[in-house]
């Protein structure tokens, strides 16, 4: 049974591993994030462990394990991206993180708001901003 949306993974929960590959994303659409937790994510009856970037062309593999290494390099594809997203939330793991001047800057140049939250939250409000039809996005780092 997959949890309520936005919960962490029990032991029962984590189905078939995806492989990570930056060319191909691991869903070709958005898709609302069921559960987290143990170093992963399930959506769409997939799962993937480490972080990810959700956008409107895809679920993608993040390679960013820590909110410090958040950068514009790491949000190209968000950049690429930028006039099919009006938010970018950002799940900064356990931590909290206030993004540095430059990112938040480059972001609102595109007209991009930019969003940080713990994992938890963020997924949750990803989810329900995704619900709403709204123009949203989502990094997110994988929490243990």
């Amino acid at each position: 049974m997959i949890p309520k949306s936005g919960n962490r993974f029990s032991d029962k929960i984590m189905p078939k591993q995806m492989v990570a590959s930056s060319d191909v994303p691991h869903f070709p659409r958005s898709a609302p994030i069921e559960a987290y937790g143990k170093g992963g994510f399930a959506f769409a009856d997939m799962s993937h462990r480490g972080s990810l970037l959700c956008l409107p062309d895809g679920i993608w593999a993040w390679d960013v394990t820590k909110p410090g290494d958040i950068d514009e390099y790491s949000l190209a594809r968000v950049f690429k991206l930028a006039n099919a997203i009006d938010t970018l939330v950002v799940g900064t793991g356990m931590d909290v993180w206030i993004p540095p001047r430059g990112l938040r800057e480059a972001l609102r140049a595109v007209r991009v708001v930019l969003d940080p939250m713990q994992t938890g939250p963020a997924i949750r409000t990803y989810n329900i901003m995704m619900g709403e039809r709204r123009r949203v996005a989502a990094a997110l780092i994988a929490v243990p």
